[in-house]
């Protein structure tokens, strides 16, 4: 009896919902704070920015540019052992300067990838219920 390896699932939370849910519907969201609008990425509980607790969420453009990358060669967990190599990235989104969140590259050669590369995101479906925000080359 051959057991399916299970992909790892993010557990959503009162803070990581409005990301989820976006994803779900296309689109990338960002917390947002209501008091200055300061966007922020992971979520917290509080603003960065002017440290209030009024938070939401807003859509952002999900077009940024490729702050820093790398290639893992060693699986972190087995189920990603057979999508080896792929694209780890730090993109940095064009809504706000320094906002930042890490995802994967796709729809390119891994060795082809540099830093300073225009991108935008795409959703890959994941797990049940869940799709991936990556990133892929924008279109010209």
């Amino acid at each position: 009896m051959t057991t399916e390896i299970q992909a790892p699932v993010p557990i959503p939370n009162a803070l990581t919902e409005a990301f989820w849910q976006g994803a779900a519907e296309g689109q990338l969201v960002m917390q947002r704070c209501n008091a200055c609008g300061h966007l922020q990425h992971p979520p917290e509980p509080i603003c960065s920015a002017c440290l209030s607790f009024d938070l939401g969420s807003a859509a952002v453009s999900g077009k940024g540019t490729v702050y820093t990358y790398c290639i893992p060669t060693q699986a972190f967990h087995p189920w990603f052992a057979d999508k080896l190599p792929f694209v780890l990235a730090v993109v940095e989104l064009d809504d706000q300067p320094g906002l930042k969140m890490i995802t994967n590259i796709v729809d390119i050669d891994p060795e082809a990838v540099k830093v300073g590369d225009r991108v935008e995101v795409t959703f890959q479906p994941f797990s049940e219920g869940f799709f991936l925000p990556v990133f892929r080359p924008a279109a010209q």
